[in-house]
Parts: C-alpha cells; structure tokens; sequence
C-alpha cells in the first residue's frame, strides 16, 4: 500500500477550517481506495510572523521539501503588510521548489448558480496552464528617486524559452488528455518581445503534436469569451500575470472563489507540489463555521490526482458535484450548513461505494 507524506500548512482566518474538511475527504477517500496518508502540520503564516517575525525559516522549508505534496489553506491577516507573505512565502515556495505550472481549472459544476446568465455546466469545463516562476513576478526592477517627485519605479517580465517551452509542453499534454484543443493568451500586438516568444515557441512544439489544434487569443478578447462562451475553451496557456488576472474571472464565472481551486506543480516530481483553494483567509468570517470548504476540498482532488490516485480524486469531485444542490453553494448563518457539516457530507459521499 503506498503512504503519502503531506505538508499541511492550515495558515491564517479560514485557511485551517477549510483544510481540516479537506482532510476529512482525503482519509475517507484513502480508507476507500487502499493507500496511506501522513499528515505534517506546520505554523506558517501572518500570526506566526506577527509573532516571531519569521515567514518562511529555512530549517522548514528543508522539512517541506521532504514531503510529496503541501496543502495550503489561506495566509493573510490585517497586519501584516502586503507582500511579506506573498514574497516570503507563496513566492517562495514556487520559486524555490520550482513550481513552474500553476494550474487552475475552471469548471461550473452541477447545482451551482453562475452569475452568467443561461450559462450550464455542459458549456465551462476548461483548465488554465498559467507559467508560475517567470514574468512580473520574477521580483525584476526597481526604483529611481524613491520618495521624490522625480520618482522612476520599473517592473520587468523576464521570460526565458526554457520556462515558456516547459509550460507550453504540459499544456499541450493536458489538452492531447482532454479535447485537444489547446488556446495561448497573451498580448502580441503590444507586448511584442515576450509575446513573441511565446508565440513562436507555441508554434514550434505545436508542429510535434499534430493531434492538438492549436489557436491564439489575446488577454483582453479572452475576458470577454471566458464569460460569453466559455466553452470555446479546453486547455489556456498563458504567463504569470494574465494567468492570474484570467482565472479569478473564471472563479467568477464558475460560481466564486469558494468553488476555485489551484495547484502550484512541479511536473517532474523533483521537489513537492503544492494545492490550495484561491480564496483568501477571510479574517472578518473566521471561527464562524461560515467559510465554504469546497474549493479546499477540489484542490486536494488536485493533489491525489497528482500523487497518481486517479479515482480517489474523482471520488472528491464527485462528491463535491453532489453536494452543492444537496446543501448550497456557500455556507453561512442563511443556509443553515456550516463548514465542518458540509465537509462532513463531502467525506460521508466520498467514502460511499459508487
């Protein structure tokens, strides 16, 4: 029987509530499916910084790297300044562990409401390969004249063909495991040195998969097909900061951030990969039981399929496509489920025999 170490890194707000319903569905799809789980909680986040002003040590970040995966609930808190969690450790994890794909589906499942009017969930099911360690959050610039009316900020994209080609070949396995259709968003009628990379690059390992059709759409016209006809797309691939931008609209399209989950991948297996829902910590709702834990949950489905347990990941999503039209879409005072009541569900469905 094969045992998985998991890093669990609950974080700040919601983040432990939504994590520990992860859990829950994650044994239950282990007891079901015949494989172990070893579980590692480690106190990351804005309350230990505010506490020791550590973010991310590196005696810790050694121990993570001994893991086959993390889960990550939400970092964030108030008081903490912008930047410092998000550099110090999300930023760092990914460059340092070279998460080079970030990978977010989007997908309207069944019982939920989009705020697309008319819209089913035969019509969005599309997976966005967003480049993780590169472009504007490579940490590239600087100021001139910092504080002065002559100030001068810069903030450079550093795209290299070896981390676009890297990106662009998962992609294109993902869509040849899917529709096969593959669509690269960028900008190259403005952005005409980095688009241009990854135009030709595109083109180039596109000529070796003849079994994928292959189109381009710019950043701004995806905005506007994400919501008009999302099923125009199967497989996006796109750089770091028009990968974010796009799938937090596609969260929105999807039903909201309780329902988006991501996972931060290193293909080769070299070092852990990491999942977590897209969702924030939600200081203002934390310890209220109100936090929706399905996005938590997806993205642990993320990692079992990742981990190579196929069916154990499809049992959570399954169970998750149940549980939205038997309980609501969110949790909260007006709907009567809390958090822990609709991990327990999810995990109560996970564990039946299909």
């Amino acid at each position: 029987m094969s045992t998985y170490s998991i890093a669990v890194i609950g974080g700040d707000g919601v983040g432990p509530e939504v994590t520990a319903q992860a859990l829950k569905a994650v044994r239950a799809a282990a007891d079901r499916f015949g494989f172990g789980v070893d579980t590692h909680d480690y106190d990351l986040g804005g309350v230990r910084y505010l506490e020791t002003g550590e973010v991310l040590p590196d005696a810790v970040e050694a121990e993570l790297a001994g893991h086959d995966a993390i889960l990550l609930g939400a970092v964030g808190t108030p008081e903490v300044p912008p930047g410092v969690l998000e550099r110090g450790l999300l930023l760092r994890l990914r460059f340092g562990f070279d998460l080079y794909v970030n990978l977010r589906p989007v997908k309207l499942l069944p019982g939920v409401t989009s705020p697309i009017a008319g819209l089913s969930p035969d019509r969005c099911d599309l997976l966005v390969v967003r480049e993780n360690t590169e472009g504007l959050y490579a940490g590239a610039g600087g100021f001139l004249y910092k504080g002065t009316q002559a100030e001068v900020a810069t903030q450079e994209s550093l795209n290299t063909r070896r981390g676009v080609e890297r990106v662009v070949r998962y992609a294109l396995d993902r869509a040849g495991q899917r529709r096969g259709r593959l669509s690269l968003c960028h900008k190259t009628n403005v952005l005409t040195y980095a688009g241009d990379l990854w135009q030709r690059t595109v083109d180039e390992l596109a000529a070796e998969r003849p079994d994928i059709e292959v189109d381009y759409v710019h950043v701004d016209a995806a905005c506007l097909y994400l919501v008009q006809s999302p099923e125009r797309f199967d497989v996006v691939v796109t750089d770091n900061l028009f990968g974010d931008i796009i799938t937090d609209l596609g969260a929105a399209v999807q039903g909201g951030l309780g329902l988006a989950a991501s996972g931060n991948l290193n293909p080769d297996g070299q070092t852990p990969s990491m999942f977590e829902p897209v969702h924030g910590s939600a200081p203002d709702i934390a310890g209220k039981g109100w936090a929706n834990p399905v996005a938590a949950v997806l993205s642990a489905a993320l990692c079992l399929a990742h981990l190579g347990q196929d069916k154990a990941a499809a049992a959570l999503e399954h169970a998750c496509g149940r549980v939205l039209p038997e309980l609501g879409a969110t949790a909260g005072p007006d709907m009567g489920y809390s958090t822990a009541q609709i991990g327990d569900r999810i995990a109560t469905l996970v564990a039946e025999p299909s």
